[in-house]
């Protein structure tokens, strides 16, 4: 493919790469930042910049949108047997989400009962989402994993005795009948949208979106206040088994607008575009992404790819027809976007056009991924793209801190946003941090003493995350994220081993063919790696595109990569024994949702999946290794 002019884009971006071209221009938010250093070596940084003013509840943004842009469209998802875009304005979204508040308040829900919703993102979870809050009614998403991928319910079950829910949506009846079948329904309403359950009784989405609409909808939004409970959002369960927690109004709109003061839209700028698939069960795709496309006005195309094989051709169809002014995903999906821009030209042209911001989350982005990203951006544009990340937790709604500059490198967290005070206190090495501002949650609801204990003496919220300063000198250069506290430990010899940072290391080094990691060494002399290969790339290293997981994990030539990778990695680490990795292993079977190794938005739960695999960690540390253990010597 050519650019028409004689010389080709990849010709053209290999040339504009080397002389490092500008990057896009953003308006950023000054790093104007405060420093409180204590005598106990504990530093606090928050933003000199106050907070501007926000919204006070999220439905209100759909009623200012619907009022001043009615036909602009909001929602657009792909429908039907010919997967045509079925495009929702915000003056319909409005019509529909008042009809299904009244709906609601005709059911005389208990205070406090949640609406409870098991399948993923689409235009009807949206709105009913809009409709529960103006009913003052807790929305509850919960991961369809626990609905569809599990075998015994059993997290499915446990928050749903935990939060008690008045009505239960599903997408479709039918797919989710042996989740519902599950549950004690009594006293609960079920809606479905596209088929009904053959044997639960249930009621229609459409017949609810079709209730007349009474002045109790104007009244009940009425008494929507900042401490109104918005949404039950419940956490990855990385730490344990997921807890619900309490998402006020304040802390949503007060950090929907944090993540647009720190990057504002100049008057006249070309209209938001967000393309995303994040699941809205979760605070990133549900709070960080839904509520600033809300809050701006923007249009949201809900994507129904994933970054995974036989799913990411969704996604580069989307691309190809959307040209987003902002989008995120994880490094998997960059190094699947990546690989398919670099065979076709007018993908990464669509992709490019419009991009004003690139985002990435859940885990760090490898450099050699960042630099051919930006090489692409380059030879579609002549510019570099800035990728942005923020960080935060689901108990800060979520995001907390941007990397709001033209940063060159990746890895950061930022600094903090104006209205959060991070503070900073020494353990090792690194620091604990802990947040406390407008957007962090009340508490855990239900459980009263895991609220106790997630608080410090000050009140500030405690992450569990750890940092480093880039610049202890300067401190404006931002956080560099270290990983989970609780993750971490010490090796017999009494070295501190950062685990975050080096499981990272460890996959990029052997990239592409390791997936994820666990990394052990807790009171061992050594540090031992089980990873999981990455099914496709060792089927394109092997040559074998049919190849089990079984024929991989033993393959010499997947062996053999991932030797080479790790003595690399060690070798760049000059030996030191934090860093080096002596011995590792393949596994075959895939990490579990009910053995709580992988969490609901696919994160590697470290401590489950180490207690699981505990016959996995003894062989690594035989005294005469098998021949499945990888010696790196």
């Amino acid at each position: 493919m050519s650019a028409g002019s004689g010389s080709s884009l990849a010709e053209k971006g290999a040339e504009a790469a080397l002389s490092k071209p500008p990057f896009r221009k953003i308006e950023w938010l000054a790093r104007d930042i405060a420093v409180e250093r204590r005598p106990d070596g504990v530093i606090v940084l928050k933003s000199k910049i106050p907070l501007d003013p926000f919204e006070p509840h999220i439905p209100a943004s759909l009623a200012k949108w619907a009022k001043l842009r009615p036909d602009h469209i909001w929602l657009a998802q792909r429908k039907g047997p010919e997967r045509q875009w079925r495009k929702v304005s915000y003056g319909e979204a409005k019509r529909t989400a008042d009809a299904l508040t009244q709906a609601l308040l005709d059911m005389n829900i208990p205070e406090g009962r949640p609406l409870a919703i098991l399948s993923g993102n689409s235009i009807e979870h949206a709105l009913i989402t809009q409709a529960a809050m103006q009913a003052r009614i807790p929305a509850a998403p919960v991961s369809p994993a626990y609905s569809l991928m599990s075998q015994d319910h059993a997290k499915l079950k446990y928050l749903f005795d935990l939060i008690k829910p008045a009505v239960v949506m599903v997408q479709d009846g039918v797919v989710f009948e042996k989740a519902l079948a599950a549950l004690d329904l009594r006293g609960i309403t079920v809606v479905h949208v596209d088929r009904a359950p053959a044997d639960i009784k249930s009621v229609s989405y459409a017949d609810l979106a079709a209730t007349p609409v009474t002045p109790e909808v104007e009244a009940s939004i009425t008494k929507i206040t900042p401490d109104t409970v918005g949404k039950f959002l419940f956490t990855s369960g990385s730490t344990g088994i997921p807890k619900a927690v309490i998402n006020t109004q304040l802390m949503m709109c007060a950090n929907a607008r944090m993540m647009m003061q720190v990057r504002p839209r100049p008057p006249g700028d070309s209209e938001a575009i967000y393309l995303d698939w994040m699941p809205w069960n979760h605070t990133m795709g549900g709070n960080a992404l839904f509520n600033p496309v809300l809050t701006e006005g923007g249009t949201l195309y809900i994507d129904d790819g994933r970054p995974l094989p036989g799913m990411i051709d969704e996604t580069l169809r989307n691309l190809r027809e959307i040209s987003p002014t902002y989008y995120a995903n994880v490094p998997a999906g960059y190094a699947a976007l990546a690989a398919a821009m670099e065979k076709d030209d007018a993908l990464c042209r669509n992709f490019f056009r419009n991009l004003g911001l690139i985002a990435y989350g859940g885990a760090r982005l490898p450099d050699d991924l960042y630099e051919r990203m930006q090489a692409l951006a380059v030879r579609a544009t002549g510019e570099r793209i800035v990728f942005y990340t923020g960080w935060g937790s689901t108990e800060t709604s979520p995001t907390s801190t941007g990397t709001y500059w033209d940063t060159e490198r990746v890895g950061l967290i930022g600094l903090p946003f104006p209205g959060v005070e991070l503070k900073m206190v020494p353990t090792g090495p690194q620091y604990e941090l802990r947040l406390r501002g407008v957007n962090v949650t009340p508490g855990y609801y239900g459980q009263p003493e895991l609220t106790q204990k997630a608080f410090d003496e000050e009140g500030f919220y405690c992450i569990g995350d750890a940092g480093v300063f880039v610049d202890p000198e300067d401190p404006a250069k931002g956080l560099i994220f270290s990983g989970r506290v609780v993750e971490d430990f010490k090796l017999t010899t009494g070295t501190f081993v950062l685990v975050g940072s080096l499981r990272t290391d460890a996959i990029t080094a052997a990239s592409p063919v390791i997936q994820d990691a666990l990394v052990a060494g807790q009171d061992r002399p050594f540090i031992g790696l089980l990873a999981w290969p990455n099914l496709d790339a060792c089927r394109r290293l092997i040559g074998d595109m049919t190849a089990s997981m079984d024929t991989v994990v033993n393959h010499p030539k997947v062996r053999a990569h991932v030797r080479d990778g790790l003595l690399a990695h060690n070798k760049a680490c000059g030996g030191a024994s934090s860093m080096r990795i002596a011995r590792a292993m393949l596994m075959a079977e895939p990490p579990s949702i009910d053995g709580n190794e992988l969490t609901d938005k696919g994160y590697i739960n470290q401590r489950a999946g180490l207690e699981r695999r505990a016959a996995l960690v003894a062989q690594l540390y035989a005294d005469q290794p098998g021949p499945d253990v990888i010696v790196l010597t």
